[in-house]
């Protein structure tokens, strides 16, 4: 249905409705309102659609009678009309919980397995740095310089794990907030993947605890990406406050990719679902500018109001 069209049966639907208002008629209504959610229409296109119906109904209107019956009548007929964007908002916010709700739940989870990683896998590794100096205390050079080679690969297997517990729940995220956090997540990726990364900021105001985790491992997945699929010699982040939002972007110099329009198999491979899905918790949004060779510039803007 186009436009047109749909202006057209509108106002018939709510003349109708004005003058023999029926339960019916609200159905129509409601339908009028989800073929105009369906088609993309706002709420303020709707309201604007709503405004011209009345206005060429109040022009037929030949006595004042039938005026205030217009114009006490269309009021339940468009709230008739916007249930179904109602609806719409109140499913798209109680998605929004559900993603926070589970983002929460997994940061929880990498808790507990950093606190595993770190504290009793290492008391594990102790323990047997312990047993091995014990066991080759009596052994000739020749046999102890064979375990020497055993515990220099313990003491590789410890430093990763420290690393990998710190990436899955950074202390100093908690410690000292999200800048510091980015600037040690960018040297680790600049010393584990050799290009360099620089972090830029102009933050004024507290950030909810939430809204920093969130951005954090937005910002690492992102650079993740960058890392094994940019090919890219060097990425920035830059991450500024507004009055009314938080904007993060990290950009690279590497190969991008045809953005116009990006195909799902394309998203999918890229990484992103998980930056959408954090986005979308918090209600904000992610843009993605990318072309052949030029590099690729992921920005996400968090509202910071609720």
């Amino acid at each position: 249905m186009s436009n047109d069209e749909l202006e057209t049966k509108y106002v018939a639907t709510l003349d109708a409705f004005v003058s023999k208002p029926d339960e019916g008629l609200l159905l129509d209504a409601y339908e009028l309102g989800r073929t105009a959610l369906i088609q993309g229409l706002g709420v303020l296109e709707i309201a604007s659609l709503h405004s011209r119906a009345l206005a060429t109904l109040l022009s037929r209107s030949a006595t004042d009678h039938d005026r205030s019956r217009l114009m006490e009548s269309q009021t339940n007929f468009f709230v008739e009309v916007l249930c179904p964007f109602e609806m719409t908002h109140r499913g798209f916010r109680d998605a929004n919980g559900v993603l926070r709700r589970l983002n929460e739940l997994l940061e929880s989870q990498a808790k507990r397995i950093a606190f595993t990683l770190h504290d009793e896998a290492s008391q594990l590794l102790a323990a047997v740095h312990i047993s091995l100096a014990e066991a080759t205390h009596d052994l000739p050079p020749e046999m102890v310089a064979r375990f020497e080679m055993v515990k220099d690969l313990m003491s590789q297997i410890e430093d990763r794990l420290r690393s990998l517990s710190h990436e899955l729940s950074p202390p100093v995220l908690l410690e000292l907030g999200l800048c510091p956090a980015l600037e040690v997540l960018a040297d680790g990726v600049s010393k584990r993947w050799g290009f360099p990364v620089t972090v830029t900021s102009s933050l004024n105001a507290e950030i909810p605890p939430t809204v920093q985790t969130s951005l954090y491992r937005i910002t690492q997945e992102a650079l993740t990406n960058v890392a094994k699929h940019a090919g890219a010699s060097r990425a920035e982040v830059e991450i500024r406050q507004t009055t009314h939002k938080l904007v993060c972007s990290v950009r690279d110099d590497g190969i991008g990719f045809d953005s116009n329009p990006i195909s799902n198999d394309t998203q999918t491979g890229l990484g992103l679902m998980e930056i959408r899905e954090r986005v979308a918790a918090l209600g904000g949004v992610l843009r993605l500018q990318s072309h052949q060779n030029q590099g690729t510039d992921l920005t996400v803007e968090i509202p910071l109001e609720n």
